[in-house]
């Protein structure tokens, strides 16, 4: 099933800058099929709903196994039985 999303990964107790794990993260996204938009808050997805949630997990047992303690992820997802959901459709 074709699925937009927006994810958000917060490193919580890391330090200041969480540079180097959303760096990291955007890379392991990258090694998905999706389409990627980076933005200052997070990173829009389009792709298949069951890849965008194997995503997340590998986001979160890598960062956790690179030391990360904790963890908080914000995770908006759309399907639609309509049409296929795109990033494209959702510009203004």
């Amino acid at each position: 099933m074709k699925a937009t999303a927006e994810l958000q990964v917060v490193p919580i107790g890391d330090g200041v800058s969480v540079r180097q794990e959303i760096l990291r993260v955007v890379d392991m996204l990258q090694g998905y099929d999706f389409i990627l938009e980076t933005h200052a808050s997070g990173t829009n997805i389009e792709g298949e709903l069951a890849d965008i949630l194997a995503a997340v997990e590998q986001i979160h047992t890598a960062l956790h196994k690179a030391g990360s303690v904790r963890l908080v992820s914000y995770l908006k997802l759309e399907t639609r039985t309509d049409k296929t959901p795109t990033l494209a459709g959702k510009r203004l």
